[in-house]
């Protein structure tokens, strides 16, 4: 009934709540689910998340008939997992998958109605240089990603290519999660501008100043790593800026407050 109804989303773990089991890079190579955290095995976990994935199409989407043709919605996930944190181009999917715009509109519109992903959309102002309203999509779990692109198998180092890819992932994933988790009405988009210089993450917070976002892997910030979030940030109206990575050492750069990515989430979610 209207009024007595309570909508709570249970997302794969976050780094708090697996506390002192938490490990960054094991985290990055099989995401979140509970499951994979109580096998010990890497075998065992690869097995595990290409079954759920396995699963996951023949039983949520053939077996409820949410659509209507399995095959062109399979193509579409494998090819959805490979722009997974890019600008989405409908028109170039629709044309890789042999299907319609409007038909892979609806398929994104399922994995988020799944909680398989989210969409992450422009930021909505006008700012000198931004160009578009095309959103991004980000998959819910680093692990079934990894299992889509058929990688869950292959070693993730921090010299990969793909690793600095699935640690924004997880970042804007623990961001998201944590502040819904703790009731806060935060919105978050991002920035492209025509010269394709990108803002990570921005983060509306009712009461506090937006949040400007850089995302870096690197175990060692510098300030051209930070130059973007520098000239773009100060065009965001009533801004903070930072940067998360894994480097350890607090730094500022101008206006970034650079933090290990763990206290930043912590100063960006009060």
């Amino acid at each position: 009934l209207a009024g007595r109804a309570y909508s709570y989303h249970l997302y794969p773990l976050i780094a708090e709540e697996l506390g002192d089991m938490f490990n960054l890079d094991g985290y990055l190579s099989y995401g979140g689910m509970p499951k994979i955290w109580g096998i010990a095995s890497a075998e065992e976990r690869v097995l595990y998340l290409r079954s759920y994935v396995s699963t996951y199409l023949k039983e949520e989407i053939a077996a409820e008939q949410i659509v209507r043709k399995l095959e062109p919605f399979a193509k579409f996930l494998q090819i959805a997992a490979q722009s997974s944190g890019k600008i989405i181009n409908f028109s170039n999917i629709a044309r890789d998958v042999g299907v319609a715009d409007h038909t892979v509109k609806t398929y994104f519109q399922i994995l988020e109605d799944t909680l398989i992903g989210h969409v992450l959309p422009a930021f909505s102002e006008s700012i000198r240089k931004a160009q578009g309203q095309s959103p991004k999509f980000y998959f819910f779990d680093t692990g079934v990603l990894r299992a889509l692109l058929r990688q869950i198998d292959q070693p993730l180092t921090d010299q990969n290519y793909n690793y600095g890819i699935l640690f924004e992932h997880f970042v804007i994933n623990e961001l998201k999660r944590t502040a819904e988790y703790k009731g806060r009405d935060y919105q978050f988009s991002f920035l492209r501008t025509s010269t394709d210089k990108e803002l990570d993450l921005i983060i509306d917070r009712p009461g506090l100043p937006r949040a400007v976002v850089e995302i870096k892997s690197t175990l060692n910030i510098r300030e051209s790593d930070v130059a973007v979030t520098n000239k773009l940030g100060s065009e965001i109206p009533s801004s903070r800026l930072y940067c998360l990575s894994r480097d350890p050492v607090r730094k500022t750069f101008g206006a970034v407050d650079a933090y290990y990515w763990r206290d930043g989430l912590a100063a960006i979610v009060e």
